[in-house]
């Protein structure tokens, strides 16, 4: 049984961000010659009403992008969504009714799948780490270990699946990592000197491995520290010593097992990159329901 999502705050996917991805992604399956499979035993007159269902229990996200990939080919497609990005779904689940050309729906289909799992896994991982920290005040984040092209897509099915986005990429937010102050020379020197580059409007985060390096900083007043890498003690005490003076972000070794731990020590934002870089596709099918000439 489908059950709606909570209500969220959903971003909107661009139209244009996906009829790129779909166009580029038809074009790597198609090549120059086409679908020579379905060309040489689909009519060209033949019709099809197939269904796109839940082979197992997991969040939806993609909606729009397998939409978009079957009824690319003009009006010959009609597709009726059953089922909308961030729902819950069962096993047996019909996620979409899809009627009409049965050459455009075959040529379609893997792609339009490919999409719909890859995202709907992602959404699905990341209410697994949500539902593990409900009582808290952690939040659980994306990082930028994201598939290259895909990112908004990506970040997008997290939000399905009820966590939050860390930044979009390296152009909205200044964060020093380790490799940045080692380059700087310090932690001290690192932040002056993106206090100095920032506009007003960009926020700054610091990465800090020990609790002498977060005490130093502090001062400073980052947005956002990133506690690297610290055993649950160390992060309670960098609570501690915080008084809530900046966001703290842990980071490193995170897991379905770990991150309740995680979250009770009271920080408040867990980065996970597993959430896109190791998601499991979610199990979904095309099936037909009938078809005709």
């Amino acid at each position: 049984m489908i059950t709606s999502s909570p209500e969220r705050d959903l971003p909107r996917l661009p139209h244009n961000l996906i009829d790129q991805a779909v166009k580029a992604a038809l074009a790597e399956d198609l090549g120059l010659a086409g679908d020579i499979t379905t060309d040489a035993t689909v009519p060209r007159d033949a019709s099809a009403s197939v269904v796109i269902a839940a082979r197992e229990r997991g969040v939806v996200s993609g909606m729009p992008l397998a939409e978009a990939t079957l009824c690319t080919f003009g009006d010959k497609v009609t597709f009726e969504a059953v089922a909308t990005d961030g729902a819950l779904v069962t096993k047996g689940d019909v996620l979409a009714r899809i009627s009409g050309c049965a050459r455009s729906i075959l040529t379609g289909e893997r792609v339009a799948l490919n999409f719909l799992g890859r995202m709907s896994g992602i959404a699905t991982l990341t209410r697994a780490y949500v539902n593990k920290v409900v009582g808290t005040s952690a939040r659980i984040v994306d990082t930028r270990k994201t598939t290259p092209g895909l990112r908004a897509f990506e970040k997008y099915a997290v939000r399905c699946g009820g966590g939050q986005n860390h930044r979009t990429g390296l152009f909205d937010a200044i964060l020093i990592k380790d490799n940045h102050i080692a380059a700087a020379g310090s932690p001290m020197a690192a932040m002056q000197a993106a206090r100095d580059h920032a506009g007003h409007m960009v926020k700054i985060e610091i990465e800090v491995d020990t609790l002498e390096q977060l005490r130093e900083i502090l001062p400073l007043a980052p947005e956002a520290v990133l506690l690297d890498n610290m055993s649950t003690d160390e992060l309670r005490e960098a609570v501690a010593i915080a008084e809530g003076r900046t966001l703290l972000e842990a980071s490193g070794g995170v897991d379905l097992d770990s991150v309740r731990a995680i979250a009770e020590t009271g920080v408040d934002i867990i980065s996970v990159g597993a959430l896109t870089h190791s998601a499991p596709v979610l199990d979904l099918g095309l099936d037909f329901q009938e078809s005709s000439t």
